[in-house]
């Protein structure tokens, strides 16, 4: 019985680092004021767009994020560019979102479904008689510290190229060629080069570390005191 909830400690740990690491996403995506605008800056968006305003594009921005999180019908999007009143992506881009919409919507999926499995772990436990001070802070600390291993050799190897793996990325995540696009005919390449996706990642990599090392580090001083308190406790029995 203690190794299935070892186990089912382990399993909370993990469905709880993939909460962190999709919110982590999120957070800087959608939560982090004027990131796209800093960006468009950045990399001089608006220098390769044909005569087209910051505060037109912020809100060619807006409803596309919005229709990645399914707040929006389709990515039929009207804007002013070169004076002229025209549907900012092309068909090409329109079918490529589609199908970015799709993994974004299941990943929000995947961190309902962890948060599920991580509400019965933690009801379970009790109702198995598990020692909850001790189980989970040292279980959670073993499965945060697998994952976050993983995740960050994963980084490391990832930032050696990133555009190898970003293509590589595609190739795992899509069965089509239509994300290869190109910049004299497409918007969404101009609006989003690479060097904004490497930003965009290292944002995640931080804060995704940062609430890792956290976690980790409150699941292990619970761990180390409820060791303690047990030590204490068999020395001095009453």
């Amino acid at each position: 019985m203690k190794i299935l909830h070892r186990l089912a400690g382990i399993l909370a740990a993990f469905c709880l680092m993939i909460i962190l690491f999709i919110t982590s996403v999120e957070a800087v995506v959608y939560w982090t004021p004027g990131y796209f605008e800093k960006e468009y800056t950045k990399y001089q968006v608006l220098d390769s767009l044909p005569s087209m305003t910051m505060e037109d594009l912020l809100q060619v921005t807006d409803e596309m994020m919005d229709y990645l999180k399914g707040d929006r019908e389709d990515l039929h999007v009207m804007t002013v560019m070169g004076g002229e009143e025209r549907e900012f992506f092309n068909e090409r881009e329109i079918a490529h979102m589609e199908d970015v919409q799709v993994l974004f919507l299941q990943a929000m999926a995947l961190r309902r479904l962890c948060l599920l499995v991580l509400i019965l772990c933690l009801v379970l436990l009790p109702l198995t008689k598990a020692d909850i001070r001790r189980v989970l802070p040292s279980s959670i600390c073993i499965g945060t510290g697998l994952f976050f291993a993983a995740t960050a050799g994963l980084a490391l190897i990832i930032s050696s190229n990133f555009t190898k793996y970003f293509v590589i990325f595609h190739h795992i995540f899509f069965d089509n060629d239509l994300w290869i696009l190109d910049p004299a005919t497409d918007m969404l390449i101009n609006i989003v080069p690479e060097g904004f996706f490497m930003d965009t990642a290292a944002r995640i990599a931080l804060l995704f570390g940062a609430s890792s090392a956290i976690l980790f580090g409150l699941c292990l001083f619970l761990s180390l005191r409820s060791r303690r308190s047990s030590l204490l406790a068999s020395k001095n029995p009453l």
